[in-house]
């Protein structure tokens, strides 16, 4: 996961103007999407070839998003992710899914989570706004974090209160049909200070609230910084994760050949657990043709 523009993720930032080196994407064909209805104009159905519904993080392209939305319906996506309301009918004004929603647009979205108390009633308010707009819009998942580690709150202290917090919150998204997404991310390179950085803690935490509206977003690239493991952390913790994220580490540019992780496995492995949700591609292209990067990791996750 990472913020666009308006937010403070400097590193990321950086990223979406450093598009350089070339990709040999070339190759992918485009393919023509069909994607299914709900909620009126929000498309939340299969599109493409493949047993995964693809979609791609908003941040990642300086397009604009009506062109965006065009061109990644022709390549197969099913949606756009990690979305603002104010972007979200654009997105099923042209027949795609919003696969990710914030709640909130705010500098500090990152490291103002749920391990610390006094953060609560900020979160649970935002979140508590935002549900009847997602279920009005169609959109099913809205993305919230665990937040930067705080004096006096080790990591036990931190799950019991990220319980607390989201305890209030999940029967109305529950009862509303949307899903709470708290990410995970890696302490290591990107997000120094994070205290949800291992799968561990997460699963934890979804165990306490046990709510089916409470699940983890699985970022994949920043679980291999953390712990690696991939594919066998994906399956012996399948029932609590409701979302993937892609990257190529080290790096976080395309998810080919070039970089330490095979995707074409991973994505395999999800795909044979069933998987429901979405994965959402989140990397820097570092070719001279972003769509043509986007196009490739769609075939790479085609399985």
């Amino acid at each position: 996961m990472t913020t666009s523009d308006n937010l403070p993720d400097n590193r990321r930032r950086a990223m979406l103007g450093h598009l350089a080196t070339a990709a040999a994407a070339l190759g992918a064909a485009p393919l023509i999407a069909s994607a299914d209805t709900t909620a009126g104009k929000a498309a939340s159905g299969k599109a493409g070839p493949g047993r995964l519904k693809q979609s791609l993080s908003r941040w990642t392209s300086k397009a604009p998003l009506p062109e965006l939305c065009k061109r990644l319906k022709a390549m197969g996506f099913a949606g756009v992710d990690l979305l603002y309301t104010d972007e979200w009918s654009v997105v099923t004004d042209h027949g795609l899914a919003v696969s990710m929603g914030y709640p909130a647009k705010r500098e500090n979205f990152i490291t103002m989570g749920f391990n610390d108390p006094k953060n609560h009633a900020t979160l649970i308010k935002e979140i508590e706004t935002t549900i009847p707009l997602a279920k009005r819009a169609g959109v099913k998942n809205l993305i919230t974090m665990f937040g930067n580690r705080t004096a006096g709150i080790d990591d036990k202290q931190a799950i019991d209160n990220c319980v607390a917090g989201l305890s209030k919150i999940a029967p109305y998204a529950e009862e509303n049909g949307i899903t709470l997404h708290v990410e995970l991310l890696n302490s290591k390179v990107d997000h120094h200070g994070y205290q949800g950085d291992h799968t561990a803690f997460g699963v934890a935490v979804c165990k306490g609230v046990n709510s089916p509206s409470v699940k983890l977003l699985y970022d994949i690239y920043h679980m291999q910084i953390s712990e690696g493991d991939v594919i066998r952390t994906i399956r012996d913790n399948f029932q609590w994760l409701g979302h993937f994220h892609t990257g190529g580490v080290p790096g976080r540019h395309e998810i080919d050949g070039t970089q330490e992780l095979n995707y074409r496995a991973i994505a395999t492995a999800i795909a044979d657990l069933n998987f429901q949700g979405f994965i959402a591609h989140e990397f820097m292209p570092a070719g001279p043709d972003p769509f043509a990067s986007f196009a490739e990791a769609f075939k790479i996750c085609a399985v």
